[in-house]
């Protein structure tokens, strides 16, 4: 253990003493660097929101450039870059969303996505899904499905959970994805019914489900949930903190399917991180209930001028170089087709999945009965071979997005096809270690 950098920071989601996390000197575009020279090509793009990279010079000068014209200001006044974040973000958003309530990142705006569907609707119950993730906070823990929320429950939420579509796993034991549609839509209708629609003020839901799977809705399913939510006024929030702007080549995920919630709560690439920011966009339906009385939140740092001047500089530079072209292609061509040979050459491969710079690789010890290589919610030494998946591929200097039983594929979208294929061709070497756990009987 590197003392000096574990003797005063408390981790977060970790075993504090079985931790030995390297020091990051450096970074740029898709790599970074430790502090023994090692190089390491960014496949996570660090928490899944490092989505123009390490060190964009765009970026970087926003932050300076406002820093010299004004600091900070309070979330109570206007500020010039906060306005025109605002005014690029709806004009990006799917339907008539037209209100952008700003925090600091991305669990704080689901805290207040589901405070604006309770103040709206006059309900208490939320719907969230199982193999879900919403951040870290009270509420947001609450709604999550994973078994991240284990150990803070009770959380006191009003939730009930659901299942949602995964062929490759399907509780419903469907073999096509229409059948699996439909199937996850009639288990949400009746649990809906059976928790009383006049009860549920919420639906919270990821456009494609991120850390538990990079699990891609079927064809319909989104467009079913909406119109479920519409019969009984249940406020549809879509959950964009992971996939919005750009990460499936999309400004916001929910767009590639047709569908306009009534809330979308969003974070990490909408600035790349660079400073923390997130928030709300919302229709004037929602916003409106607030014109003539207070609305019951707000945060010290909400909307800061550095992050949004960042935001600003984000968007100008996905315009200025096509970025969600490149993720669209480069995602499909070179990634995707790339993930997909390697799945016909290493049998750990169970399934690969995803789309534009987002993807997972499930891997298995038996294609046949698909039995993961490590069981759910493993830890210790019954995690030990993905432990080793993962040694071998930071040794060899690819940095993977870790969940379970899966290597998620979430590179930075400024990734060149070249800098993909050196990535692919890393994995393929790493692959040969799951298939050493593979069951030979």
């Amino acid at each position: 253990m590197n003392t000096d950098v574990m003797d005063h920071v408390f981790y977060p989601w970790s075993a504090q003493a079985e931790l030995a996390p390297i020091t990051v000197k450096g970074g740029s575009g898709a790599w970074f660097w430790d502090d023994a020279g090692n190089r390491y090509l960014d496949f996570s793009s660090q928490f899944v929101n490092l989505n123009l990279g390490h060190q964009h010079p765009d970026l970087v000068a926003a932050i300076v450039d406002q820093a010299h014209t004004l600091a900070t200001i309070s979330p109570t006044v206007a500020n010039d870059k906060r306005s025109r974040l605002a005014q690029l973000i709806v004009e990006r958003s799917p339907g008539d969303l037209n209100r952008v309530f700003f925090t600091t990142g991305g669990a704080e705006a689901v805290e207040h996505a589901v405070r604006l569907a309770k103040q709206h609707t006059g309900r208490t119950k939320m719907l969230a899904a199982y193999r879900s993730y919403h951040g870290g906070t009270g509420v947001a823990i609450g709604l999550t499905g994973e078994p991240r929320r284990w150990d803070a429950e009770p959380t006191n939420v009003d939730v009930v959970r659901f299942f949602g579509p995964y062929l490759y796993r399907s509780p419903w034991g469907a073999s096509t994805l229409e059948a699996e549609c439909a199937a996850a839509l009639s288990h949400l209708e009746q649990v809906i019914e059976l928790e009383g629609p006049q009860n549920i003020a919420g639906l919270i839901l990821e456009s494609v489900t991120g850390t538990n799977g990079v699990l891609v809705p079927p064809p319909g399913y989104l467009a079913g949930v909406r119109e479920l939510c519409t019969r009984h006024g249940i406020v549809y929030i879509a959950d964009e903190v992971m996939v919005g702007f750009g990460r499936v080549g999309e400004w916001f995920g929910i767009n590639a399917f047709g569908v306009a919630p009534d809330l979308i709560t969003f974070a990490k690439g909408v600035n790349s991180g660079y400073v923390p920011l997130g928030g709300v966009v919302m229709s004037e339906r929602i916003a409106e209930r607030f014109d003539h009385r207070v609305y019951p939140g707000g945060l010290t740092y909400a909307g800061h001028p550095l992050a949004c001047a960042v935001g600003v500089a984000t968007i100008e530079v996905f315009e200025r170089d096509a970025i969600l072209d490149h993720v669209r292609t480069v995602g499909a061509e070179v990634l995707g087709a790339g993930l997909a040979r390697l799945a016909d050459k290493h049998s750990s491969v169970g399934e690969v999945r995803g789309g534009g710079f987002f993807w997972a690789v499930e891997l298995v010890r038996n294609p046949d009965t698909r039995e993961a290589l490590i069981p759910f919610a493993a830890t210790g030494t019954a995690a030990a071979p993905m432990a080793a998946v993962v040694r071998e591929s930071k040794r060899r200097g690819l940095w993977p997005f870790v969940a379970a039983n899966r290597l998620q594929m979430a590179p930075p979208l400024i990734t060149t096809a070249d800098e993909i294929r050196t990535g692919l061709d890393i994995l393929d070497g790493v692959l040969d270690v799951a298939d050493s756990y593979m069951d030979r009987s």
